[in-house]
């Protein structure tokens, strides 16, 4: 593969995890749950708002 194609892949990698975050974040939203992240070391329970406001 050339730099280019490597440079186009990646992209397309990020694109699409940022799609899955937004997609996990909104059906933990409308499921009124918790998303469980690493913060600072230790393990907390955000509600997907918390999660965006920070």
């Amino acid at each position: 593969m050339s730099e280019f194609e490597i440079k186009e892949l990646q992209e397309r990698i990020d694109a699409g995890i940022l799609l899955a975050q937004r997609r996990l974040i909104e059906r933990t939203r409308k499921d009124n749950g918790d998303l469980v992240v690493m913060r600072d070391g230790k393990v907390v329970r955000l509600t997907p708002d918390q999660l965006l406001a920070k």
